[in-house]
């Protein structure tokens, strides 16, 4: 016990020396947890719920301020029909009754993708989920569902277009900070560090363009087995990267 409240304690220095606000992670693997127990993928999604939970819990102990999570990709409606429905409900489910303890342990919930997409009754728990956090401040997560960057990218070039033919901005106030403004993290600092779990080393059309300048860090545990021990790891090895933002 005495030396889990140490790591606990360093992994805090560690996190205020090196300045880590943001960590933003590709929730990778579940259906290959699965399916390396001869479970079905439904399981591994249950199971990368608990690791949620955790990664959360953690987070607010080790004292980050953002936490956002790739949920469902745009791209993600090509799997079967059976594990989208699933994942819907799954969302929902999970979500309804998650808002008490996102209260309890002070927890501001975002959304962010395209949500007016889904049908309406996920819309309304979605929506309520936020209202219920909105003035929360420990820990500010961002989930991203029915998320692409490029979709993101192309939405927040359509919103710049809108305001130039309205006359309510010139073409010269177009800048990095102004796109970053009409983005679906708007007033989210970008991420500091990038995790992947599952091993593939890809980025998979998520925040590409918050992510320019982030720490990269790919782990082949699956989603389901991601602890405090990977997350622990995981910002051991941020405090060991040497961030030059091109200088």
């Amino acid at each position: 016990m005495v030396q889990k409240i140490c790591d606990t304690v360093n992994i805090k220095k560690i996190v205020s020396d090196t300045h880590l606000q943001h960590i933003a992670i590709i929730m990778d693997g579940n259906r290959r947890w699965a399916k390396s127990k001869f479970l079905p993928s439904a399981v591994g999604h249950k199971k990368g719920v608990n690791a949620l939970r955790t990664t959360i819990k953690e987070c607010i102990n080790f004292g980050i301020k953002y936490l956002t999570v790739y949920a469902f990709s745009t791209e993600n409606w090509n799997r079967e029909k059976e594990e989208v429905d699933f994942l819907m409900s799954l969302l929902a489910k999970t979500i309804s009754e998650e808002i008490p303890e996102f209260k309890k342990n002070d927890v501001k919930v975002r959304f962010i993708g395209d949500i007016e997409a889904l049908n309406n009754n996920l819309k309304s728990i979605l929506y309520n989920c936020e209202k219920e956090t909105q003035n929360h401040n420990t820990l500010n997560l961002q989930i991203a569902f029915n998320y692409g960057s490029r979709l993101e990218i192309t939405n927040a070039v359509k919103l710049i277009c809108k305001k130039v033919q309205a006359h309510e901005i010139s073409i010269d106030e177009i800048n990095e900070d102004f796109i970053s403004k009409n983005l679906y993290t708007a007033e989210i600092p970008n991420p500091d560090l990038l995790i992947r779990t599952g091993g593939e080393k890809r980025i998979s059309n998520y925040l590409l363009w918050q992510a320019a300048y982030s720490e990269i860090y790919v782990i082949n545990t699956f989603w389901p087995d991601f602890d405090k021990n990977a997350l622990m790891n995981s910002i051991i090895e941020f405090q060991k990267r040497n961030r030059r933002f091109g200088k």
